[in-house]
């Protein structure tokens, strides 16, 4: 009976450690298919196709901080989110667009054409500000070998499935030069995250991921344009800490017998 009620207990410890670590991986999840190259540089002489077709040498378009994100242009899923998210915080930063910042997005399927580059520009910027520069949201092709080799460099990785690919959601920010100063993971960003990748960057400073983290126990606050501590996740943190490693132990030391509690 002891040992059924001990294996019981280990099966209860092993689901309970199980969920506190599924929870957490939740919580932050690992982006797929990213190696993260912060303070390396991109390689400067690759050569893309703008909007019109003409020849775009990469070390003559990154002169400001770049917001880079390397997507494809007939994407059924999250490149047209990415972007959107993009194109919507940018202009809760305060940044000022051309001057503060820009946005590259590269196609890194050799199929998108300079047209549907200049489709894909027309569309975002009707969607932006009365102003906004186009030169400050570009959409950029190239040929398979010149957009691996951007991917490469900045540790993107991407798998052709059929017609479409398979691929990270993820933004590179760089700094004016073209070395690597941070990454935005997912399709939704804060604005608070985007002003500092392009302020870090205007530095050159290279500095680790830490919007996962950061997320854990803050929380934006839209209306005061700052961080506010997030309570409730952090009790709940708390308790995961605190009551899953205490009932695993009580758990695992199994009941005691008359004659151990009489010592």
């Amino acid at each position: 009976m002891r040992h059924g009620i001990s294996f019981a207990s280990r099966s209860a410890v092993v689901a309970i450690l199980l969920c506190a670590t599924g929870a957490r991986a939740a919580t932050t999840p690992e982006p797929p298919g990213v190696t993260e190259r912060l303070g390396a540089n991109v390689p400067l002489d690759l050569v893309l196709r703008d909007e019109r077709g003409q020849p775009v040498r990469l070390g003559d378009a990154l002169d400001k901080p770049t917001l880079l994100a390397l997507v494809y242009f007939r994407c059924p899923s999250i490149c047209s989110p990415l972007l959107n998210a993009l194109a919507s915080v940018v202009e809760r930063t305060g940044l000022t667009p051309g001057r503060d910042f820009q946005l590259l997005a590269v196609s890194f399927d050799d199929r998108d054409t300079p047209a549907l580059a200049e489709t894909k520009q027309r569309n975002y910027l009707a969607g932006l500000s009365p102003g906004f520069p186009p030169d400050a949201f570009r959409f950029l092709t190239g040929d398979a070998a010149t957009t691996k080799r951007l991917a490469d460099a900045v540790g993107f990785g991407f798998q052709r499935q059929g017609e479409d690919f398979i691929h990270p959601a993820v933004v590179t920010v760089l700094a004016p030069g073209g070395k690597i100063t941070r990454y935005l993971y997912g399709i939704s960003f804060l604005p608070f995250d985007v002003k500092m990748a392009a302020a870090e960057a205007a530095q050159g400073r290279a500095v680790p991921t830490v919007s996962r983290v950061l997320q854990l126990c803050y929380r934006y606050d839209e209306a005061g344009r700052g961080y506010r501590l997030d309570l409730p996740r952090i009790f709940g943190i708390l308790t995961l800490l605190v009551v899953v490693p205490f009932a695993a132990f009580m758990i695992l030391r199994g009941p005691r017998t008359g004659a151990e509690e009489s010592r």
